[in-house]
């Protein structure tokens, strides 16, 4: 029962990143974005994931870490595109003026 909640604890907490990932792509900006949560988000799920497999309990909740990691990395690949973008910008308004 008690990995039946931690499994919902941890599909709570991973509904949002799909929002988060589309919205990054679309906007193709970096604002509004905090680095350095993400990266703590992502700590989060890396001690999950080894907590997991120090524990030698490897369950069907270890996919959702998994998942969770991956969606996580992604958004913050994205922010990294999306910086580029925002200094490509940057750079275009200083030489129009």
């Amino acid at each position: 029962m008690s990995q039946l909640f931690e499994s919902l604890m941890v599909i709570s907490f991973g509904i949002s990143w799909p929002l988060s990932i589309i919205k990054s792509y679309r906007s193709k900006t970096a604002k509004g974005k905090s680095l350095l949560f993400s990266c703590f988000i992502l700590m989060g799920y890396g001690f999950g994931i080894t907590s997991k497999l120090l524990q030698a309990n490897v369950n069907y909740v270890l996919i959702f870490y998994v998942i969770n990691f991956v969606m996580v990395a992604t958004d913050i690949a994205l922010y990294f595109r999306n910086l580029k973008y925002d200094r490509q910008n940057i750079l275009h308004v200083q030489e129009a003026a």
